[in-house]
């Protein structure tokens, strides 16, 4: 679950991180002369906040006040007039695609006299199953043209004991960084490894972290992931889920507790099993289409559920031809060919769909999937089935 800037510097300052301090606005707009009393200024620094990178250096789709989506206000006017050109409005970075996203949340902190930036974030090596500490001297917009081009300039560190953040001194070299820095790095280092084991956290990125004209360290922008799996630990956080921000089917998708994440493919994919749904993909891929999605219906791939996922990539435009490769379990491969002609019959489905099964009472499954009269292919062999997919969207 992924949370605004102004949710993750809430929750960090509970860590006693050093972060400026701002208020967050909605639509609550005539309390903003209030709420600006509060911090140091002017100047104030006047932020979207949406689920994306890039946000100082995108552009809205339409505004009499195209400088991005992070801009500075000089007087409170200023911070009015930003706000509302900022609210209701579609911001497109790198990150969010040509539509890009609404903007319905505004930020407004406390300006930084930048000295230097570093990027830096805490996320689970998957290939070490260990904590990673990712920080560069090149901080700032620019980190994932650092990251292609020069990656080198990104150092690793990872903590196999999470009771110990130790942080080589080397590092103090590296990053230029005076005694007195190099104390408060390690101090910040360790807060932060804290708040990612208390939080739960699968990501937690700060981009920039600066130094400010004084030497001291801050944390410019946040940006936090929960993990999902561990969200019943903490209850308290669902309130800051932001359903707007996610895609409208994929959020439908986690409301019947299946998976299901958009891509930009032609070929419907709808399997019973992480693991089928990645060899699945794959395999589209190997003739010469994308798949459209991730769906994973999960073990019981019974009717009402194969409906929803029907439902589900229906409702996207690209899809041409659907491939089912499901296995048969606790649920067999009958029962669910009979689930699947049932919800084609009631959403009175068009496109080419090519069933494949494995598993308990496949072949009766293969049976009823042919003999249905409704165009629908059943192909034993997954390579085959994936070129006849492939072939249909075609056509």
């Amino acid at each position: 679950m992924n949370l605004h800037e102004y949710q993750a510097k809430e929750l960090l300052r509970k860590f006693d991180l050093p972060i400026p301090s701002g208020k967050f606005f909605q639509n609550n707009l005539k309390d903003i002369d209030l709420g600006v009393d509060f911090l140091k200024g002017p100047p104030w620094v006047v932020k979207s906040q949406i689920h994306a990178g890039g946000r100082g250096a995108g552009y809205f789709a339409s505004s009499v006040n195209n400088k991005g989506g992070v801009q500075i206000a000089y007087t409170k006017d200023e911070v009015k007039y930003l706000t509302n050109a900022m609210l209701n409005n579609n911001l497109i970075t790198k990150q969010t695609g040509e539509k890009g996203k609404k903007v319905s949340r505004i930020y407004v902190e406390e300006i930084c006299d930048i000295h230097r930036e570093y990027y830096l974030s805490f996320l689970i090596d998957r290939k070490t199953s260990q904590l990673m500490l990712m920080i560069s001297a090149s901080g700032g917009i620019d980190i994932e043209s650092v990251a292609e081009k020069n990656p080198e300039k990104i150092h690793k560190i990872f903590f196999s004991d999470f009771d110990s953040f130790d942080i080589p001194n080397e590092l103090e070299k590296l990053l230029n960084f005076n005694q007195n820095q190099f104390c408060q790095f390690k101090i910040i280092i360790e807060k932060l490894g804290r708040a990612f084991i208390s939080l739960d956290a699968s990501t937690i990125e700060i981009n920039p972290l600066v130094i400010n004209k004084s030497g001291n360290l801050l944390l410019l922008d946040a940006k936090i992931a929960l993990d999902d799996n561990a969200l019943f630990r903490h209850p308290e956080y669902l309130q800051l889920r932001d359903t707007s921000e996610e895609n409208e089917m994929e959020l439908e998708a986690s409301k019947n507790d299946m998976n299901y994440i958009k891509l930009d493919g032609e070929i419907g994919c709808m399997v019973n099993g992480a693991g089928l749904a990645m060899a699945t993909m794959d395999i589209v891929k190997q003739f010469g289409k994308e798949p459209a999605n991730f769906l994973d219906l999960g073990g019981t791939a019974n009717k009402e559920r194969t409906t929803k996922g029907f439902k589900i990539i229906q409702s996207d435009p690209n899809v041409k031809s659907v491939l089912i490769n499901i296995f048969g379990g606790i649920i067999h491969c009958d029962m669910i060919a009979n689930g699947i002609i049932d919800a084609i019959k009631e959403l009175n489905y068009k496109l080419p769909v090519v069933v494949r099964f494995q598993g308990t009472n496949a072949s009766e499954g293969k049976n009823i999937i042919n003999k249905s009269s409704l165009g629908l292919v059943s192909i034993d062999d997954l390579t085959e089935a994936a070129k006849k997919v492939v072939d249909l969207a075609s056509k």
